[in-house]
């Protein structure tokens, strides 16, 4: 009986070692790309270029974050950035909260069937429908414009799915008795309902703040001008820009990249709590 204990002690200690070793290697893995980002950001030109890569800086250098503000406008696509993606989360939170309330809450003909072709656009890629959207905006004379930018973005397919879930599991009669109380529909959706699926709305802003700092594709084909720049497309011009046939400026690159990355890193590390909570109650109902 002793040595059968002892052995169940000895497996589960090297399970243990298993599972461990495992997920330090996994995380190694996944860690390893932004670590090298950063160190790579702090190289010399130099450095960069020698034949065998070094893992830590010889010589640290802050001159590439300030050459790469030299080499384009960052500044200028950074505040860019900032205005398209604030617009797109403020635009985009305001159409799903309303169109969630209609399909969790309304009674209308149809609804499941809207409701299914709406997590049907869920499958359909924006280079799908970036030709007649393009031409839209170019008769409304939006291109290079914000406009552009921001209210082709206005409408979310999951964030609309994922609010009506939230709505979906709040209770009936808590509506019930704010409309007894004389509360309108904006009345019960924004003063009511906002705060009780707080995390799932958090986490959609987190989520829309994600994707529209890192948009490369639609921004790009929607200006032609640096005033009007975003930083994904700005930091492709870094690199054609300081690219030669004989060397390619990577540390000022990674510097860009760096600077471009932390807002994102800053942001979901302070909302983590209420993706993990909303995200948890996703669940289709």
């Amino acid at each position: 009986m002793k040595d059968n204990v002892m052995a169940g002690h000895t497996h589960s200690k090297l399970r243990f070692a298993l599972r461990t070793a495992a997920a330090l290697l996994i995380t190694a893995l996944l860690f390893f790309p932004i670590y090298w980002l950063m160190i790579s950001s702090f190289k010399t030109q130099g450095e960069m270029r020698m034949a065998v890569p070094t893992l830590w800086p010889n010589d640290w250098t802050w001159e590439n974050y300030v050459e790469a503000f030299q080499v384009i406008p960052y500044a200028r696509f950074f505040i860019n950035t900032l205005i398209m993606t604030v617009g797109i989360i403020v635009l985009q939170l305001n159409v799903a909260l309303m169109a969630a309330f209609a399909f969790a809450k309304g009674r209308f003909w149809g609804r499941e069937l809207l409701f299914f072709l709406v997590l049907a656009a869920l499958i359909v890629p924006d280079q799908v429908t970036f030709v007649p959207v393009y031409v839209m905006m170019s008769k409304l004379n939006w291109l290079d414009t914000f406009w552009a930018l921001i209210v082709p973005g206005g409408a979310s397919a999951y964030g609309i799915f994922l609010l009506r879930q939230a709505f979906k599991s709040i209770n009936n009669d808590v509506l019930e008795a704010a409309r007894v109380d004389g509360a309108g529909r904006f009345t019960v959706l924004y003063r009511l309902l906002v705060p009780m699926a707080k995390p799932t709305i958090v986490t959609l802003g987190v989520l829309s703040f994600i994707s529209s700092w890192n948009a490369y594709f639609w921004p790009l084909i929607m200006t032609n001008t640096n005033n009007m720049r975003v930083l994904s497309v700005g930091i492709a011009m870094l690199r054609d820009s300081v690219a030669g046939d004989e060397a390619m400026y990577f540390n000022i690159i990674m510097a860009a990249s760096v600077m471009a990355i932390l807002p994102i890193v800053i942001v979901f590390t302070a909302m983590q709590k209420h993706i993990v909570s909303a995200m948890a109650n996703s669940t289709f109902k």
